[in-house]
């Protein structure tokens, strides 16, 4: 095996000062906080899901080492785009070359560049979109209403889709969020494709607004769940990226303490933010966790992390560590 027997014993060997130091603090962090009975909340931002974070996440979620995921919209729909369409992305390494023109081409071709990936429209959106219809025409036709990542995980849990896996199925964050029943939240969803293409129908006046529930029910959601699960050693954040996958979560807990007047309720109790947002006057992306001291949402004994890198980088190594790999 060499040297470095795992990526663990890599990384207590090497990672030893600046980012890469807050890094490995962050990890242990993450494991003490498990240990110590805790539980933890994963926000993801970003294209998370086309960077294939499922590959670990997914294994975390099944070896309960997440909680509860909050996502943007693009990340709950691109994990189950990958899962069906893989075959028919495209690697752009020279992206940065791109001019107007080639762009354009892509368009044409029907690929929607994500900086060096293009994900197929056809493939991709279409095919997941005739399957996904089907389920908010039979809530909208019935009266019913759901949060958008439950239609998602119906969808999954049908077994519709299996005709079309072209990766394995280990390496899908959402299907083993199906298989556990981890919660997600999903907010501002409507700013993404399946969004965008539920709003048309809403327009033609297919179905309903009312079908789908809103950020606001997850936020009621969210407090029911906070209040039943921050006991004891409490409930950590670890926030992938910036965004409101994890501003609109954080917010629990003032909100709870604030305006409900739940004064015994307990701050995150862990916090750690991987971001390539620099410190910075005014951006939320770029402020220190200490600023979150101000505004109710962090203690201040909180164990606070922040590691300025790329995403795409750091949580797989994170995570790694966290699987003992």
């Amino acid at each position: 095996m060499g040297k470095y027997a795992t990526i663990r014993q890599f990384m207590e060997k090497n990672y030893l000062h600046f980012n890469a130091a807050a890094m490995v603090d962050a990890a242990k962090g993450y494991e003490a906080h498990l240990t110590a009975g805790g539980k933890m909340m994963i926000t993801l931002a970003g294209a998370m899901s086309t960077a294939e974070l499922g590959i670990s996440l997914a294994e975390m979620i099944r070896q309960g080492k997440v909680d509860i995921i909050s996502c943007t919209g693009a990340n709950l729909e691109e994990d189950l785009m990958n899962l069906v369409a893989h075959n028919h992305y495209e690697r752009v390494p020279n992206y940065r070359d791109l001019t107007p023109q080639q762009e354009w081409d892509l368009l044409e071709r029907g690929l929607n560049r994500v900086t060096d990936t293009c994900i197929p429209e056809e493939e991709a959106f279409r095919r997941l979109q005739k399957h996904i219809h089907a389920l908010w025409k039979k809530a909208d036709d019935a009266g019913e209403r759901y949060f958008p990542h439950e239609y998602m995980l119906e969808m999954l849990r049908s077994g519709v889709l299996e005709q079309y896996y072209q990766i394995d199925p280990a390496n899908s964050w959402m299907l083993a969020a199906a298989e556990r029943n981890l919660p997600i939240i999903v907010p501002g969803w409507e700013d993404s494709t399946m969004g965008n293409i539920f709003a048309s129908y809403c327009i033609k006046g297919e179905l309903k607004a009312s079908t789908m529930k809103s950020g606001i029910e997850y936020m009621q959601w969210l407090a029911q769940w906070y209040i039943a699960n921050s006991a004891g050693k409490g409930v950590g954040f670890f926030q992938i990226g910036g965004g409101i996958a994890g501003d609109f979560p954080i917010c629990v807990v003032p909100m709870l303490y604030q305006d409900m007047e739940m004064h015994d309720i307990p701050f995150w109790s862990y916090f750690c933010q991987i971001s390539d947002s620099t410190t910075s006057y005014g951006s939320y992306s770029g402020a220190v966790p200490n600023e979150k001291i101000t505004w109710g949402k962090l203690d201040i004994d909180t164990p606070k992390f922040i590691i300025e890198s790329d995403a795409t980088i750091v949580a797989p190594l994170i995570f790694a560590w966290l699987l003992n790999h």
